[in-house]
């Protein structure tokens, strides 16, 4: 067997922010540490946070008044936020950065008088926050047909917005169909599907022509990984969506294949290790690291838990020092 290790994988900049800000939420506030929806969608990562004293809700009557919240990677709606300043709590916002640029975006084409087409999922936490932004403005659309059965206010006065975790191909099919039919539509001045999900989908295009099939390391309600997925199934006919080795049938080999390995935006790497180890102790597999894009981004913690984190990383060298 020859197994594909694709790069890049796993965890993005906006994740990696999220889970550093509950690590460090629960380090300096201690348990419990509310979570509004699961931190990031993968379920690894909330299990080990709920382990160490997170607690994950979907409805903020269960956090009780003066409680520690944190806002998930996907963000909230503004209902969502006075909610939580109702009832005194200490909100912690980890909302990606990129998720925050399509709200301002929601906000900005609404504040203007335009009809805002959301490219998404309905449910999908991410989507239900963008919406929550201007609510009588924005309407969402999941497929091509739907762009048919739009009857804007003023057909020409519209703008589109997208998911950032969306299939690039799908949402270019969506985006064409809408300039079909609203040639004076407006878009953002630059894409909203962010880099991450856009990296993960051109290396899997990229790598899977090489493939007879593709393991995708993700949770099942995680849009990215599923997006994965969906490429690799589309481009070497077999691809399987696991969310660790235990999920593997070994059925689907016969042991001469080249596999690809992936994983989404919110998949821990040791998980993707776990996964390459089953792979090599059952097939002896021969893995290659392919690297088809760099990444370089990193965001900032949100303000109040940077200047928590200097501190302990302040009293951390002192003490490294006295050693």
């Amino acid at each position: 067997m020859r197994v594909l290790l694709a790069s890049p994988r796993g965890f993005c900049a906006g994740v990696n922010m999220a889970i550093e800000t509950l690590e460090v939420a629960l380090a300096h506030y201690g348990r419990p540490v509310y979570v509004y929806h699961e931190i990031v969608h993968n379920k690894w990562v909330v299990e080990r946070f709920r382990q160490k004293g997170a607690i994950f809700v979907d409805d903020l009557d269960q956090v009780p008044a003066g409680s520690n919240l944190l806002f998930s990677a996907h963000g909230v709606s503004p209902d969502v936020r006075r909610q939580a300043a109702r009832g005194r709590l200490n909100a912690i916002d980890a909302t990606c950065p990129l998720v925050m640029k399509v709200h301002r975006e929601a906000v900005r084409f609404a504040g203007r008088g335009y009809t805002v087409v959301l490219i998404g999922h309905a449910g999908h936490d991410e989507v239900v926050g963008t919406m929550g932004e201007a609510p009588g403005a924005i309407v969402l659309v999941e497929r091509p047909e739907d762009v048919d059965r739009l009857d804007p206010p003023d057909p020409e006065k519209m703008a589109f917005l997208a998911q950032t975790t969306l299939s690039v191909d799908d949402a270019a099919q969506i985006i064409a169909r809408l300039r079909h039919r609203f040639p004076k539509i407006v878009g953002p001045p630059r894409a909203d599907i962010c880099y991450a999900t856009q990296n993960r989908q051109h290396a899997v295009r990229q790598l899977a022509a090489e493939a007879d099939m593709a393991l995708v390391v993700g949770s099942p309600n995680s849009s990215n990984s599923l997006r994965l997925a969906e490429i690799a199934r589309a481009r070497c006919g077999r691809a399987y969506l696991i969310d660790g080795p235990s999920e593997i049938d070994p059925h689907w080999f016969s042991g001469q294949e080249t596999v690809l390995v992936t994983a989404g935006a919110s998949a821990p790497e040791d998980v993707v290790q776990e996964v390459v180890g089953w792979l090599r102790r059952r097939f002896a597999a021969a893995v290659e690291a392919r690297v088809v894009r760099e990444e370089d981004v990193h965001f900032l913690l949100p303000r109040p838990i940077r200047e928590v984190a200097a501190r302990y990383q302040g009293a951390d060298r002192c003490q490294q020092g006295e050693r």
